[in-house]
């Protein structure tokens, strides 16, 4: 029983992994192509920085709000949800105890089985039960607004302070060069750290990641030489 309890499970991070690595992806690719865009349009150091301080600030605001709107709705749906299965356990209790009892045996249990399953669980919790094997909400799954909106605003405002201090440090010369280097390089170690945290492979996630990162950036650097001007 003691090494069942010490059992990981990686989806009980989903909740604030998958809005941390969004926004740190967010962060640094978005940041690092609006100065890689810039810097191909511009020779000033000035422009460059207001960009990506720009960007970075918009941009974390917006994954905070955006994050917070989309898994409000999501939490709502599962509000909705669970009131009509609630009030339908007062209505057509019977029903609903068939309706359990079939799902268990579509996953493989014998009828008898499965009623008896219905009925125990139903006697224990009727609405968890529903919840969880008829709606797939559990306490792991539920949605959480607040955790995805910190999560995301500040991994994208730690990803997208990784370009602006490369714009910061390094020649101007060569900034579209040295911000594609250290945004891949970012982005590597993103897909490294988010693969860990997840349990999944590093490989697939650093490829994953860095192709589409490259795509942007390519991209956005190929907009700011179309447009090339320079900003006074």
């Amino acid at each position: 029983m003691e090494e069942l309890n010490r059992e990981k499970h990686y989806i009980i991070r989903s909740g604030w992994l998958r809005a941390g690595v969004l926004g740190a992806n967010d962060g640094i690719l978005s940041t690092a192509s609006i100065i890689i865009g810039v810097a191909a349009a511009t020779s000033s150091r000035e422009p460059i920085l207001l960009a990506g301080v720009a960007g970075l600030v918009a941009g974390a605001l917006s994954m905070a709000a955006g994050e917070y709107v989309s898994v409000s709705s999501q939490t709502d749906l599962e509000k909705a949800d669970l009131a009509r299965e609630k009030q339908e356990l007062i209505d057509t209790p019977e029903l609903e105890l068939q309706e359990l009892a079939k799902i268990y045996v579509e996953r493989g249990l014998k009828a008898d089985t499965a009623l008896e399953v219905a009925r125990q669980l139903t006697a224990h919790n009727a609405l968890e039960a529903h919840a969880r094997d008829e709606l797939g909400i559990t306490e792991i799954t539920e949605a959480k607004p607040l955790l995805a909106a910190f999560s995301s605003g500040i991994a994208f405002t730690l990803g997208g302070a990784l370009p602006v201090l490369v714009a910061y440090v390094f020649p101007l010369q060569s900034m579209e060069y040295v911000q594609y280097v250290f945004a891949i390089l970012f982005l590597a170690i993103l897909g490294i750290v988010a693969s860990r945290a997840g349990g999944s492979s590093p490989f697939k996630a650093v490829l994953r990641i860095t192709f589409w990162g490259t795509l942007a950036m390519g991209l956005t650097a190929l907009i700011g030489y179309l447009f090339n001007s320079n900003f006074y």
